[in-house]
Formats: C-alpha cells, sequence, structure tokens
C-alpha cells in the first residue's frame, strides 16, 4: 500500500492505469479515514487527495462504506497472514512473539492500519464480511492461545480471556510505534511484547521436596 511516485515536472504524463487509480483511492481514503474520521471524510476530499474526479470513485467502489469496507478487510488479512503462514506444531510463545514483532514492524510502516483494524470508533461502519474477517483475525490468535493452555503453557481460564490481555498489551505497543514515540527495535517495544507473554503464561511452581520428615522417637538422635 505504498504511494506512487510522481513523475516529474518536466516528464509526458502518462494515462493512469485502473489498478494505480483504485490504489491510489486507497491510500487516500485510508490516510482521510485515519486523521480525520469516516464522517468528516467525503468523497470529493479522497477524490482531491487521490488527484482523481469525484465520478470515479463510483466506477472503483460502489459507495463510501464500501470503500472503507474493503480498505478494512484488506488491512485485517495484512495482520492475519503473518500467523496463518506459520508452523502450527510451533510453541504458542514462539507463534505469538513472532506474530507481535511482525506487528510492530507493520505499525512503523503502516501506522494508519493499526488505528483502522483496532480503533472501535469504525465498528458501526463495518459491513457482515469485514466483521466475519475481524473475528477471524481474533479467532486465529484464540486458537494458538488455547492450543498453548493444552500445551501447559498458557494460565488455566478462558482462551478468549487470555486472547483479550494479549491483544490488548501488544496493542498498547503498536500504538506508541504507530505514533512515533517507540522505534520497533527499542527495547521498550520488547519489553510490552515480554509483558503481554508473562501475563497469560502459566506460572509453574518451584519443586518442593516431599520426603516426610519424622519426629525422633524417644532415645533415638534427631
Amino acid at each position: 500500500m505504498n504511494p506512487p511516485d510522481s513523475p516529474p515536472r518536466d516528464a509526458p504524463r502518462r494515462p493512469r492505469s485502473s489498478s494505480q487509480t483504485r490504489d491510489r483511492l486507497v491510500r487516500a481514503a485510508l490516510e482521510l479515514f485515519t486523521t480525520r474520521g469516516y464522517h468528516e471524510t467525503t468523497t470529493p476530499l479522497i477524490a482531491t487527495r487521490a488527484g482523481v474526479a469525484e465520478g470515479t470513485i463510483y466506477r472503483h467502489f460502489p459507495s463510501k462504506e464500501d470503500l472503507l469496507n474493503e480498505i478494512f478487510r484488506a488491512a485485517v488479512r495484512a495482520f492475519l497472514e503473518p500467523l496463518k503462514a506459520m508452523d502450527p506444531a510451533r510453541p504458542c510463545r514462539e507463534r505469538l512473539d513472532a506474530l507481535a514483532t511482525r506487528w510492530t514492524a507493520m505499525a512503523a510502516r503502516e501506522p494508519a492500519l493499526v488505528k483502522l483494524v483496532f480503533d472501535p470508533t469504525f465498528a458501526r461502519f463495518l459491513d457482515d464480511r469485514s466483521r466475519a474477517a475481524q473475528r477471524d483475525l481474533r479467532g486465529q490468535i484464540e486458537q494458538t492461545v488455547a492450543a498453548g493452555k493444552a500445551a501447559g503453557d498458557v494460565r488455566h481460564g478462558g482462551a478468549d480471556l487470555w486472547t483479550e490481555v494479549w491483544l490488548r498489551l501488544v496493542l498498547l505497543g503498536l500504538e506508541r510505534v504507530a505514533s512515533g514515540q517507540w522505534q520497533p527495535g527499542d527495547a521498550t517495544a520488547a519489553q510490552v511484547r515480554q509483558a503481554a507473554w508473562d501475563a497469560i503464561r502459566l506460572d509453574v511452581p518451584p519443586a518442593t521436596n516431599t520426603a516426610t520428615i519424622h519426629d525422633p522417637a524417644p532415645g533415638e538422635t534427631p
């Protein structure tokens, strides 16, 4: 979702392809939705930002709401893809840490995606397909947590609860990276990922000596 390069001023302008125009509309809409909000982002603003006529939007998307939902689903796929590509046999901790690391890098490259996918203010504008994609993202993480619980690595209790705990802590790091307060390689970003795992991991009590100690019998040396 990188913005296209502008041609040099003295270069002849070439007609844009349909896919290039669509990409420009997606990029413009993503930036406006996540900075101005849904209602304040009008189709004339999107068209102006993309450098096209307003009517061009409707040749690619039936409505502004459809545009938002298509971008949302693409963003969810970007967050879900790293987890689906992982070997399910890998330990839960490794998979969750690798996922959080990939998400952190994504937050630095595409900060708007973090806001679009995780900001609850967009929830009321989502259609059924987008809500299903949202549930799939959470469900895939929950399955990973449940596998960790079955392996004895995650705390007792519902996998949905520990998924929520893990997500909230990881999201804290993503928001800080997306806002530019942290860099992906900062120690604080790594500490948040560690804290997310520590919050859900099963604490195994240290082994204790179970040998029985008898009181000495009368006349017996202790």
